[in-house]
């Protein structure tokens, strides 16, 4: 399930028009790259990519601000600064239906996806499989290579670029998972 916190602000930039094919030649896709995509968009894919891992049961995405998940990041991590992705396991009881919750700051993941030169999808689905990694048990903070192995051969069968993981091993800097 994909839900939208109402701070977010919404897209302040109008959908581009129909254009004829000569036209859309001179256009690049970088006018709408920055557009958050539809919620079935991204539900579509968070299905897939639990399929891909194996992962049964009801994941949450809450797509926010910085701000909303500053607060979160502060509340269980003891870290008083935006990220871009933090996931929260459920509760044992619960684990054979509900997985958990994954958060994460459509803010940050715009900023990211400029630097990286994606649309705003691409990396929005990155980082639902990274959040979707965490919850089926994977922390590349203390497996030694393994959720960085697995999300890389994944990556590659959903078609999405260069993952978080290696960004932080070109970039060190320590940010993603919460485990209350």
């Amino acid at each position: 399930m994909i839900l939208l916190d109402p701070e977010l602000e919404p897209d302040s930039k109008p959908r581009p028009k129909a254009v004829s094919p000569s036209t859309a030649r001179s256009r690049t896709a970088l006018p709408s790259s920055g557009r958050l995509p539809t919620r079935p968009t991204l539900a579509r894919f968070l299905a897939q990519a639990q399929a891909a891992i194996s992962l049964r049961g009801q994941v949450t995405v809450l797509l926010t601000t910085d701000e909303t998940i500053r607060d979160l990041n502060r509340r269980f991590r003891g870290k008083n600064k935006p990220t871009d992705v933090l996931s929260f396991p459920a509760a044992a009881l619960v684990q054979h239906r509900e997985k958990g919750d994954i958060a994460i700051s459509v803010d940050t993941a715009r900023r990211q996806a400029a630097e990286q030169g994606h649309p705003l999808a691409c990396e929005l689905k990155i980082l639902i499989l990274h959040g979707l990694l965490h919850l089926a048990g994977y922390d590349h903070e203390t497996d030694r290579g393994r959720m960085h192995r697995r999300e890389r051969k994944l990556r590659a069968l959903l078609g999405l670029p260069a993952g978080l993981i290696e960004r932080t091993q070109r970039n060190p800097v320590t940010k993603r998972s919460a485990r209350p």
